[in-house]
């Protein structure tokens, strides 16, 4: 996997949208101050291939990709694998409840020769090649297939972030060995074995299939073909025989089929001519057709002499005069009379509403004055009670007078104190006034009494002069409409007449309907014998239509029973003449039938005599039975031909089963894939000791047993000293070396295209001294020139990053990190 670009929207600490082109960046550092945010371009890297990063602790981290305050981040990487182009895409957003989820996730193969920097144009994903993956499920799998690595293995041989660095050196034998078998593409020899195995399983069933089918195949011999070729001509010699003797055979149906057909004609016309018989009840047709006439002219003139009765009724009716307006006339009389009593009525019922209403009116105009007498005796009451206070009030102050002293009230000096009364006169005052009050109170009630007794007969009174005022207008409407007209008893005498005219004229009425009734019955009658006797007439014209072919007699169309009878006669003779003929035809069909019988038994015969049964269309039968024969003697023809391709079949069958068990048996137990491991490992180790060796300046080398990496001290007399023992220092230069061989050789190790195009270092360079910088720089400058990946290295160090051709510098301020290319 290498990789071309890389674009980051939101992204950590790259808030601001972000490129880094890798495109010609064969050899490049990542620098910058510490916390700058170079590790992070690694971590987008791994981001967009496998969706998380070593040091977020899985995808429970998810929430760390969003920069800070941001809602949305977005991750695009373009890169190449096995001469392939690919773009992977992973979008990340909070929601409303501050979730972070996977909002996109998708990887697309581009096309060949696609130009990374149209990138900038604006293109929709549909542009961007063939999608291989489009959920985040589909992706982990299709970016296997495209890098050839699993997240684990790719950050501990490709993108070597902090932290991880030594993870390949310390990793368990089996860990390491799974590593290498993904990295060379080992995994292939499993999958032949498999794959042997299987064919093997498949070219055994195919084997115990054709045995079946031979096995089905063993009646095919030399004598069953030749009792087929023998069955062949006798099938043949029969369908010349029979198509010889079907002419005679044909000839003679059609004899029997003509004299057949010429008797059954003639019983036909038997049977046309004995049927002509005259119907029952033709003499009694024209009689009941003059009796029916007659019928209806006697009903017609009755019908006629009706309505001209009904006629004049209704002339007398008319001439009476209108019913209603008498009737109108009538009523009027008794309702002037009705009116005239109780008008009489409503004026005495005014009269004594009048008087009564003078006394109520008297009445309360004398309550009135009670009133108003009551009310001044209660207001002289009032006055008296006040005054009767004010004397009880001067009497009170007698009693703090002497003569010749001061008054309290007016200071003058009192010549004399008058006498106090033996009572108080507010005691009279309060009676009198309650007297007073009682007396006022009362004759307002009468007052209101009265008054509501006179109100109620003004009412009283005015509707009674309403209604009398009705009654005479009515009354006089009444007279109006009744000046000159006849007397009650003229005018009931007038309804009387009308009422016997309208009897006698319902009377004629009905003798009309009756006659009509009757008429319309006698014209039912007479149309009903007409239609008879026309029946009857068709039913001859039909019988004689049928007869034409015979030539039959005129008919006499004045009698319809005469030209039946005559009919008749003419038919019996024509069946008597034909009956004469019959007996000859019966025996020549007799004869033709036989003729028929003889030639189907000849052909019968011949069926027979071949052994199949008789047939009911010999042609047809005997050209199939040839086809049969023919077609039996094919399926043995090819079935013997089929058994000898199966045998061929099965030995092919045979060598593959034996080949393919051999081979899956050469591959069982990864006896190979173990083989090939360890030869794999020799190189790997040997590859890293000499680059150790270079790095410590010859006092480490590297060496593995069963699995286990150790490494052998020169300066302290070639002491063994398991890896995990080793200095920070140390364990570094190990990781580089081994990380460095692994990268160097695994193009000329690896079965498949999941080779490593490309190489980047995140850790410890600045715990190296300055020669073993210097060695560092000079093993990783010889990696780069050798042209066939790409090599990076994340570093703060100036010493080393001056070395390297192309730098991205990595400089973060309060709003968010940039990238920017130097160098080269």
């Amino acid at each position: 996997m290498r990789p071309m670009r890389l674009d980051m929207a939101g992204f950590t600490v790259f808030r601001e949208e972000t490129t880094v082109d890798f495109t010609d960046a064969d050899f490049f550092a990542l620098v910058g101050p510490t916390g700058s945010g170079k590790s992070t371009v690694l971590d987008a890297i791994c981001f967009a291939l496998y969706g998380t990063v070593p040091r977020w602790g899985g995808t429970r981290g998810l929430a760390n990709a969003l920069a800070p305050s941001a809602t949305e981040a977005r991750v695009r990487l373009v890169f190449e694998s096995a001469g392939d182009r690919y773009v992977a895409t992973r979008v990340v957003r909070r929601d409303g409840r501050g979730t972070v989820k996977t909002a996109n996730a998708g990887l697309q193969l581009m096309p060949p020769g696609f130009d990374v920097t149209k990138l900038d144009t604006g293109l929709s994903p549909e542009d961007l090649g063939e999608v291989v993956a489009g959920t985040p499920a589909e992706m982990e799998q299709a970016v296997l297939d495209a890098v050839g690595l699993p997240y684990e293995q790719f950050t501990s041989c490709v993108v070597l972030p902090q932290g991880q660095f030594a993870d390949f050196l310390h990793a368990k034998p089996a860990t390491r060995q799974q590593i290498l078998v993904n990295l060379l593409g080992l995994g292939i020899y499993e999958d032949v074995q498999k794959r042997a195995t299987e064919r093997a399983g498949q070219a055994e069933a195919r084997l115990e299939a054709v045995d079946r089918m031979l096995g089905g195949l063993a009646d095919v011999d030399d004598e069953a073909l030749a009792g087929a070729g023998r069955r062949v001509d006798r099938m043949r010699e029969l369908a010349g025989a029979v198509t010889a003797a079907v002419p005679q055979l044909d000839r003679a149906r059609v004899t029997a089929r003509e004299q057949a057909a010429a008797l059954a004609a003639l019983d036909a016309e038997l049977a046309v001519l004995t049927g002509v018989r005259p119907p029952d009840g033709t003499a009694e047709l024209a009689r009941a057709v003059a009796t029916a006439r007659a019928t209806a002219d006697e009903t017609g003139a009755a019908v006629g002499l009706a309505e001209e009765r009904e006629e004049k009724l209704r002339g007398e009716l008319a001439a009476a005069g209108d019913e209603s307006a008498l009737r109108l006339l009538l009523k009027a009389h008794a309702d002037r009379d009705r009116l005239t009593g109780e008008a009489a009525a409503v004026g005495a019922a005014v009269s004594a509403a009048q008087a009564e209403h003078d006394t109520a009116t008297g009445a309360l105009a004398e309550a009135r004055a009670l009133a108003e007498r009551a009310e001044a005796e209660l207001e002289a009451a009032f006055r008296a009670h006040e005054e009767a206070k004010a004397t009880d009030q001067a009497v009170a102050l007698r009693a703090h007078l002497a003569a010749g002293g001061p008054c309290p009230v007016c200071e003058q000096v009192v010549p004399r104190v008058p006498a106090v009364p033996e009572e108080s006169a507010v005691a009279r005052a309060i009676a009198a006034g309650k007297a007073a009050r009682a007396a006022n109170e009362a004759a307002k009630r009468v007052v209101q009494e009265r008054d509501t007794t006179a109100r109620e007969l003004d009412r009283v009174l005015l509707r009674a002069r309403t209604e009398h005022d009705q009654l005479r207008a009515r009354l006089a409407e009444l007279d109006a409409q009744l000046a000159g007209a006849a007397t009650p008893e003229t005018l009931r005498e007038n309804l009387a007449e009308h009422a016997r005219l309208r009897r006698a004229l319902e009377e004629a009425a009905g003798a009309v309907r009756a006659g009509r009734d009757a008429a319309r019955r006698a014209r039912g009658a007479l149309d009903g014998a007409q239609e008879r006797l026309r029946r009857a007439w068709r039913d001859f014209d039909t019988t004689r239509d049928g007869l034409a072919r015979f030539g039959p007699p005129a008919a006499d169309r004045e009698d319809v029973a005469a030209a039946w009878t005559a009919l008749a006669g003419w038919a019996g003779a024509q069946a008597d003449r034909r009956r004469a003929d019959r007996d000859g035809l019966v025996t020549a069909v007799s004869a033709a039938e036989a003729a028929v019988r003889e030639a189907g038994e000849r052909i019968a015969g011949l069926f027979t005599a071949a052994g199949l049964d008789a047939a009911d269309d010999p042609l047809r039968d005997a050209a199939v039975a040839v086809e049969r024969a023919e077609a039996e003697l094919r399926r043995l023809q090819d079935r013997r031909e089929q058994a000898a391709e199966l045998h061929e079949q099965r030995t092919g069958h045979e060598r593959q089963a034996r080949v393919a068990r051999a081979l899956a048996g050469h591959l069982r137990a990864n006896n190979f894939e173990r083989w090939l491991l360890a030869e794999a490992l020799d190189l790997l180790v040997d590859g890293a000791s000499r680059i150790l060796r270079e790095l410590s300046g010859g006092q480490y080398d590297l060496v593995h047993d069963k699995g286990e990496f150790f490494v052998v001290d020169q300066h302290d007399a070639g002491l063994r000293r398991g890896v995990r023992t080793l200095s920070g220092g140390e364990t570094f230069q190990a990781s580089l070396a081994l990380a460095l061989a692994l990268s160097e050789q695994l193009a000329g190790m690896s079965t498949t295209a999941a080779s490593l195009e490309s190489i980047v270092l995140d850790e410890g360079f600045g715990t190296l001294d300055a020669a073993t910088l210097d060695t560092v720089a000079a093993t990783l400058e010889n990696l780069a020139a050798r042209g066939d990946r790409m090599v990076g290295v994340v570093t703060h160090v100036p010493a080393l990053a001056e070395r390297i051709p192309v730098r991205f510098e990595v400089r973060k301020d309060a709003r968010t990190a940039r990238v920017e290319r130097t160098g080269l």
